[in-house]
């Protein structure tokens, strides 16, 4: 299925363009994409980990949950659709800005920071995508970096989620 993307320019303006995944991008042209963190009370992250057929990083554990956004898609109906899509989680992020924001070469990825503890067992994890899912301290996961099982974002990205988890801007949820 081809999956339609909105560009942006430089100063994140949809430019009323669109192009299609996979395509090079033209200079000055970007995308935008979405991380979400989920921390339970206890101070772990839901990680998932990917399908061994999964194009990019196969078998490795990731964060929560990442993706596109698609074309029409704010920051937020992208997170929304991403996390019910992977994991079968319902969350509201209508009037929610991301926690933080990183740009890289081609766009901008949005980092949602959510507090909520999730019955692993009540996840409906998406074939196509994510093959388990698991509750993992900051410890684990740096572990998980060092044996490459998990993708190799730097520790101290990681170590950034964890210790923002609490502060302003976090996404406390019942």
């Amino acid at each position: 299925m081809m999956e339609l993307w909105d560009i942006y320019d430089s100063a994140r303006n949809k430019t009323n363009r669109t192009m299609i995944r996979g395509e090079a991008f033209n200079k000055g042209d970007y995308h935008m994409v979405i991380h979400i963190c989920i921390f339970n009370s206890k101070g772990e992250m839901l990680i998932q980990q990917r399908q061994p057929f999964k194009e990019g990083w196969p078998d490795k554990w990731d964060i929560t949950v990442g993706g596109s956004a698609v074309k029409d898609d704010t920051s937020q109906t992208a997170a929304e659709r991403e996390l019910m899509e992977e994991l079968g989680i319902k969350i509201n992020l209508q009037n929610i800005r991301p926690h933080l924001t990183i740009n890289f070469d081609n766009g901008f990825d949005d980092v949602y920071l959510v507090q909520k503890d999730i019955d692993i067992a009540s996840l409906t994890l998406q074939y196509e995508e994510v093959q388990s899912a698991r509750w993992a301290s900051k410890e684990e996961i740096f572990s998980m970096i060092d044996s490459g099982e998990f993708i190799p974002y730097y520790q101290s990205l990681i170590q950034l989620f964890f210790d923002s988890r609490n502060q302003y801007g976090c996404i406390q949820t019942k």
